[in-house]
Parts: structure tokens; sequence; C-alpha cells
């Protein structure tokens, strides 16, 4: 990362990019310009849209909710699953036609689409309108960007991945009480149908002490819940000499005393005996556990290069279940992968039918460019691979409604996030084991950790009542 004198950020003992916010923007051409960012993605894109929004403020920009009326637009992209494509065109769309009465209008993507270079390419050839693209790799860039942009389209994309930065806190975080924390970059598992190592980059673990002196910071400011985060978090440490194993680092952000950890996401092939026990030994590891399967067939599995078997995945599972009481679990899984029989797809109703997980995010199997999978013979058609999905998540919802059932008459502990989007008169939030309860509650317990008895249970969330 190309950073203005170095020496000059090491003397003041500050961070490169903290350097970046006190000396390298220090021009009025921005302030009280407005702005407005759309995110699509993952949790990883949400807090990368975090730090962008603490960048375009530092240089006077103001953020603004209805894009309409803003001098600045930025679509956070996707790459994950081929709608996405269509669903960011179909906006950017309705930002050519606002910029034909808004002259001054600056249009930007950036993201893991904004990684991919047949998107480059054809962004080039047929849509000079979008004004600047910048990637994964060099977000940081964005003010130098923005202050050398002079009304041609700009594409600054790096295409190899640069050394981890540290951020610190400078970030405009969506909430108060609830953080994410990034704690490594990129992955380097390259499973066979996923595009994130050549968006992301290979596996870049920040050093632990970094961590954990974002974590206290965001303790002493009030905190009540942080979310280590990572392509594939417990994987940590392996690619830095002398580093820290996820299990190590779990038990070092535990003893700072913060009320709430969470993690995402996990692979099962790093998911360790150690690790999971930290998480059952401390109170403040919240119980919720997302483990991506895929599909139940060993034989898809070896296809998708996961690494592991059903009976493997199966140990795991159990382990989890036994030692950490209470746990909530959830997984991912992809329907239609090519050449997924109906004996392969019924192997993974089996392993549903056996771990009655609490939730699952469920896809049809989407090609993703220059992916080893997108080039394998796929013979199913979409009708059938539909149908799957049918099946699958007629037994996955109700399981999960079955697990919320378990959960009536009980008293949870639930960190109240905001106003219930079914009902304004109450508030939400979640237990500790993940689960989307609606409270009849005054809207000042917003913040808080509160008592709430289970009365309704539905299949995707939870209505309750304070228990004083």
């Amino acid at each position: 990362m190309n950073l203005p004198n170095m020496k000059e950020a090491q003397k003041r003992n500050i961070t490169p990019t903290k350097y970046i916010y006190e000396e390298r923007i220090k021009s009025d051409i921005f302030k009280g310009r407005k702005y407005s960012i759309k995110t699509y993605g993952c949790q990883m894109n949400v807090h990368d849209s975090e730090e962008i929004k603490a960048l375009l403020e530092s240089m006077g920009y103001i953020e603004c909710d209805d894009y309409e009326k803003c001098d600045l637009v930025i679509l956070n992209t996707c790459a994950i699953r081929e709608n996405a494509h269509d669903k960011v065109f179909g906006f950017l769309g309705r930002l050519k036609h606002l910029k034909k009465t808004n002259k001054n209008l600056i249009i930007g993507l950036c993201g893991c689409m904004a990684q991919e270079e047949h998107v480059i390419n054809e962004i080039r050839e047929k849509h000079p309108y979008i004004d600047i693209v910048f990637g994964t790799h060099n977000l940081n860039e964005l003010p130098s960007i923005l202050k050398n942009y002079y009304g041609k389209q700009d594409i600054e994309v790096y295409s190899k991945e640069g050394d981890v930065y540290e951020f610190g806190n400078l970030y405009k975080r969506d909430s108060k009480y609830s953080a994410w924390v990034n704690i490594m970059y990129g992955c380097d598992k390259f499973c066979t149908y996923c595009i994130v190592p050549y968006t992301r980059g290979k596996q870049r673990s920040r050093k632990s002490i970094d961590i954990l002196k974002e974590v206290k910071e965001l303790k002493e400011e009030g905190y009540k819940e942080i979310t280590l985060l990572g392509q594939n978090v417990n994987a940590y440490g392996k690619d830095l000499d002398g580093e820290i194993e996820f299990s190590e680092l779990l038990k070092k952000v535990s003893d700072i005393g913060i009320e709430r950890i969470r993690f995402v996401t996990s692979h099962p092939w790093d998911f360790t005996d150690q690790m999971i026990d930290v998480i059952a030994s401390r109170d403040n590891i919240m119980p919720y556990i997302h483990l991506p399967l895929q599909s139940g067939s060993s034989r898809i599995l070896k296809l998708m290069g996961r690494r592991y078997t059903k009976e493997e995945y199966m140990t795991l599972y159990n382990k989890i279940r036994t030692k950490v009481k209470g746990a909530s679990i959830t997984t991912d899984i992809i329907v239609g992968f090519p050449g997924e029989t109906e004996e392969d797809f019924k192997d993974t109703l089996d392993v549903v039918d056996a771990c009655k997980y609490d939730g699952a995010f469920t896809f049809i199997f989407s090609p993703r460019e220059n992916t080893p999978a997108s080039k394998m013979e796929d013979t199913t058609s979409l009708s059938e691979k539909e149908d799957r999905l049918q099946r699958l998540n007629e037994k996955i919802n109700s399981y999960s409604k079955l697990s919320n059932e378990k959960m009536l008459g009980t008293v949870q502990k639930v960190l109240v996030t905001g106003i219930s989007e079914k009902d304004s008169n109450k508030v939400c939030g979640y237990t500790e084991n993940m689960k989307l309860v609606n409270v009849e509650a005054p809207k000042d317990v917003i913040g808080s950790i509160i008592n709430v008895k289970i009365l309704e249970a539905k299949s995707f969330s939870l209505d309750g009542i304070i228990e004083e």
C-alpha cells in the first residue's frame, strides 16, 4: 500500500491510516457534499462499508439516505452468486438516468465484483457513466482516488492483494452496541465453486496484538458484543510465523471481558477440538456456530474441494452438540452442484434430518467465471434444481420452527438492537444463541441486555415480553 511520508507517521506513533486522516486530506472541497453507499453481500462487505463511510466523512462528506440527493453514490458489491451482477447493474442503470439531471453526481463501484476482470472489461466497454472503480485490495485509496478524479472514468483495481494495514477503530460503525472486528482477509481454501480467493486474495491474518487492542477499545466505548470476522476465521494465524491460533485468540478476546463474543465464518476442516473446548468453557463466547455443510454427499464434497467427508462432518457436528450446551448451529447448503444426482441430494437431506439445523442459507449452484466448478459438466435441469431447493427448504424451515418451539416458556438474555421490522411498537434483538426476538418493551431498552420470556415461536423469530 502506497502511503505518503511513512517515517512521519512512525515518528508520531500513529497508524498509516490515521496519518491519512490527519494529514493526507486537508482540503475543504468535499466539505458538505452528500454521499450514499449501497452494500451487497456478506458481513465483510458490510464492515468494508463502515470503513468507506469513515474515510468519506474524514474528507467532509455527509451521509444521506436519499441517493437522488447525493453528490457521490458508491455500490459495494458481491460476486458470490450470478444474480448479484444483475442487481448491481440494474441499480447502476437508475443512477445513469439520475446523472442526466445531476451532472455533478459521481458513481462509484467497489467490492468483490470490481476484482473480476470480465466486469472491469464490461465497465470499460459499455458503462462509461461509472466514474470510479476500486477493488478489495485498495479500498483505503478512496480519498486519493476522489481527490485526483477529474471527470474521466478512473479504474484503479489492484490485481494482487497488499499487506494487512491497521485501521484501528476508525470506522463509522452501523451500531453502537455490536461491532464487527476483522481478524483476517482472504482465503486459501480454493473450494472449486468459490470466487472469494480470486476477489479477496490469499489469507492474510492481522496480528493478534492489534486485534486485542481494537477489542479493548470497543469495550471501553461501551460495546456489548463483537463478532470476529473472516472468510475462514478458524484458520486464523496459519499464515503468520509465530502467531497464535484461533482457539488461543478466542481465549485472549474472552479475557478482555466484553459481554458477548461471536465469530463467522468457520470451515469444518479447520474446526479443532481446542476451539470447541474454549467455546464450551467461556460464558461470554456465545453458543452460536455457523458450520457450512455445502453438501451431504461425500462424492460431491470431494468435487467441491471441501476436504472433509459426510462422516467427518457429522463427527464434528456431534462433538459440538455434545460439548457446547444449548448451541444453535446453522449452515450453508448448495443444491444442483455439477454432477449432483438424486442420490447425492438425498444424502444432503439425510444430514439435515440428523443435524436438525436451527437455520440454513440455501442456494442453487451458481457458476462463477474462472472457478474450476464453472468448467464442470452440468446436466441437471433448472426445474429439477428448483424442486430440490424447495424440498430442502421445507425441511430446514420445519427444523428451524421446532428449534424455536423448544424455547417457549424459557427466559432468554436478549441484546436489544433496534425497533422491530414487524411491529414498530416493539423492539427486537438476539438471544445468546442468535435467535431473533421481537419484544414488547419500551424503546429505552435498546442497547441493553434484558431478560425476555418467550411466548410465541415462529419459523424465523420469537416473540416475548420483559421478565422482571
